[in-house]
């Protein structure tokens, strides 16, 4: 790839949340190759705003902090299981601030900029579970089945001003505790990383292989770009075909 195709963003600036890790570290680096300044959670090269995103007074700040903002990941996450009747209102209350709140926050607060600059990306990170069901996952399917939704009703508003809000729907991507699974199944089971793999995967997502996080990265990358200007209220799934059975 040459430098200029490389640098297709210099100048803009990014706004990753829950990026110390996995999917958001991933795609920070992308966003950086092109030539994007990162505000993140971690990223070694580029600016660090701890917010705590179930505090919408934190969410103000970091976007006060940051300036004004180009583009928008919304992948921050937290994850809970367990059955209904067992899943406190507490694990509730932080799923909606931290999965679902905090993107309508970073949303509304770094919308009005995007449209007065005439050019602005939001992506929000859905999942598999934003468009299929699952046991003991209620936190998790609730929130990220409404964040379809806040993609769709946002892309309608931002129609003719520059700006577009699109949706990715991952299906299970390397992340430190996917990892930490497919570690321990190896030891406990005496598995290769393959057979282990499989095993995890195993009625889910049809290949058997964890989808490697720069893949998704390049993905939300590619919705940034010229190519990608009239896509709009759009959903992508990238789950090796798990949702097409």
């Amino acid at each position: 790839m040459s430098e200029p195709a490389r640098q297709f963003l210099q100048g803009k600036t990014a706004l990753i949340t829950g990026s110390t890790q996995g999917l958001g570290l991933a795609a920070a680096t992308r966003f950086k190759e092109a030539g994007c300044r990162i505000i993140d959670n971690g990223f070694r090269d580029g600016k660090y705003v701890g917010a705590d995103l179930r505090d919408p007074a934190q969410i103000e700040s970091m976007v006060r902090a940051a300036g004004p903002i180009d583009v928008l990941v919304n992948n921050a996450v937290v994850r809970h299981t367990g059955p209904i009747e067992n899943f406190s209102p507490e694990k509730w209350d932080e799923s909606l601030a931290v999965n679902l709140s905090a993107a309508y926050h970073t949303i509304r607060m770094t919308l009005p900029t995007m449209k007065a600059r005439g050019w602005g990306r939001i992506i929000n990170i859905s999942s598999i579970y934003g468009q299929r069901g699952a046991a003991n996952r209620v936190g998790y399917v609730t929130t990220k089945t409404a964040l379809i939704g806040l993609t769709r009703a946002v892309a309608l508003e931002v129609v003719g001003t520059g700006v577009t809000c699109n949706a990715v729907c991952p299906g299970t991507t390397e992340t430190p505790v996917h990892e930490a699974t497919i570690e321990a199944l190896m030891k406990s089971d005496g598995l290769s990383r393959p057979d282990a793999e499989k095993k995890f995967l195993a009625g889910k997502q049809p290949t058997g292989t964890i989808i490697a996080a720069d893949d998704v990265a390049q993905l939300i990358v590619y919705l940034c770009g010229a190519a990608s200007s009239e896509i709009n209220g759009s959903i992508f799934p990238i789950d090796a075909g798990w949702g097409a059975g």
